[in-house]
């Protein structure tokens, strides 16, 4: 069995559970320790669980609560070493381990696979976690969803798969025009638009669910983005994240 949930997903935090009956793990910790630490009660998980912390890159919305939740819960936080050496030195935890992109390695019973993907960090990752035949990926920032992505999103069971932006809200919305192309480039984030076409082509026979993450409060509708993958539910169970609490608990059995 594996739970899943979003504990925070946002362009404001970010913070994913994947769990099993005795081992979990979690994937950026981007809101403080004790929001975490409340919304993994809240949820009904199980804290003692989790066995380390993975780290996509280094930008605050997912590094923010690293140290104190490592700190608190006693267990390692692990990045690659291009994200570790650009963190500053109040950011980085005192247990920490270092993974290599590409190269699969384990916590508890868990096995990890990370990989390069395209984004504006110094050297960032996305993962698909596997146990027990089940995996799982994370699949947040993105600019453009290059080989690998597409590589490891045919094996997934279940995704948690960014739809960051809205892409009229983007250009027609108020932030700075250099900023709109950032957000917009191939190493900036996936739009609404972008995510589906990744879903519709590429999902494998073995994707059932969809988590749809990471989205803009300035640039994206939770309904704008449901409503460009509704013509997706009769294949997967699609399901909307929020920045402001925790979502429906998944249970793979």
């Amino acid at each position: 069995m594996i739970e899943l949930c979003a504990l925070a997903s946002g362009s404001n935090g970010n913070c994913y559970y994947i769990g099993n009956e005795k081992d979990a793990v979690l994937v950026d910790a981007g809101v403080s320790a004790r929001k975490i630490l409340l919304r993994i009660h809240e949820a009904g998980l199980d804290a003692s669980k989790i066995r380390g912390i993975l780290v996509s890159h280094e930008h605050t919305d997912h590094v923010s609560g690293v140290r104190v939740l490592s700190k608190r819960l006693n267990i390692p936080v692990w990045f690659s070493q291009g994200t570790f050496d650009a963190l500053r030195g109040t950011e980085r935890p005192e247990l920490t381990g270092i993974f290599n992109p590409g190269k699969s390695f384990g916590i508890g019973s868990f096995t990890i696979h990370p990989f390069l993907k395209n984004h504006d960090a110094a050297e960032p990752c996305s993962f698909r976690i596997e146990h027990d035949d089940w995996h799982i990926g994370v699949f947040t920032d993105i600019g453009e969803a290059c080989t690998q992505v597409k590589q490891h999103l045919r094996k997934c069971h279940a995704l948690f798969l960014e739809t960051n932006y809205d892409e009229k809200l983007l250009w027609e919305g108020s932030y700075p025009y250099t900023l709109k192309q950032r957000v917009a480039s191939s190493h900036g984030h996936l739009s609404n638009d972008q995510a589906f076409e990744l879903i519709r082509d590429h999902a494998g026979p073995e994707l059932v669910h969809v988590f749809l993450s990471h989205l803009s409060g300035e640039n994206n509708r939770p309904e704008l983005a449901f409503a460009r993958f509704e013509s997706l539910t009769d294949r997967f169970n699609v399901q909307l994240t929020s920045r402001h609490s925790f979502s429906e608990l998944c249970r793979l059995r």
